[in-house]
């Protein structure tokens, strides 16, 4: 087994706290979730779906010796929230896969803070990591379940514009 990736959150406290992956997955020690940003430190990836480079394997360094970081707050300001943290990391959007919580089951890329920490581990060869996390819902399994094929895909990929060209397939078909 590889060695785990830290994973951070910023945490806004927009959404529901009974339904908020990230708090979940604070209390089973497989995130850090943080308030204010200053305290978190500098370099890590930032998984941002508004950001025009895809993970990939290129990442798989920075991620093992910084972490990733996710922002958990409502899909209603995630575009305001962007601009002023993404300084500070380096950005990276999640290629194409479909949800399965319960809010926004089917739908393109509306991942919880969990989806989106589980693609990203997968992306970086960190299965083992991602489906530990998968078990804290019991709809989490469901997740790779639907999306196995192009996580698989998106798994091999040896860079980003790979990753986004087997992505493309997925997308037109």
């Amino acid at each position: 087994m590889k060695k785990p990736i830290r994973l951070f959150v910023y945490h806004t406290a927009e959404d529901d706290p009974k339904k908020c992956s990230a708090k979940k997955m604070q209390r089973f020690g497989h995130v850090k979730l943080e308030n204010n940003l200053r305290r978190l430190p500098r370099g890590m990836i930032l998984l941002n779906p508004l950001s025009e480079k895809s993970l990939s394997k290129e990442d798989e360094r920075l991620a093992e010796t910084k972490g990733i970081l996710a922002l958990d707050c409502s899909w209603k300001t995630i575009e305001k929230q962007f601009p002023y943290i993404e300084e500070k990391y380096v950005s990276r959007a999640l290629p194409f896969v479909l949800a399965v919580n319960p809010v926004n089951y089917g739908k393109a890329n509306k991942l919880s803070t969990l989806e989106a920490f589980v693609a990203a581990l997968y992306i970086l060869d960190r299965t083992e990591q991602a489906e530990e996390i998968l078990k804290l819902y019991k709809w989490g399994p469901q997740f790779i379940e639907l999306n196995r094929e192009p996580l698989e895909d998106y798994r091999t990929a040896k860079t980003s514009k790979e990753l986004i060209e087997r992505m493309n397939q997925y997308i037109s078909d």
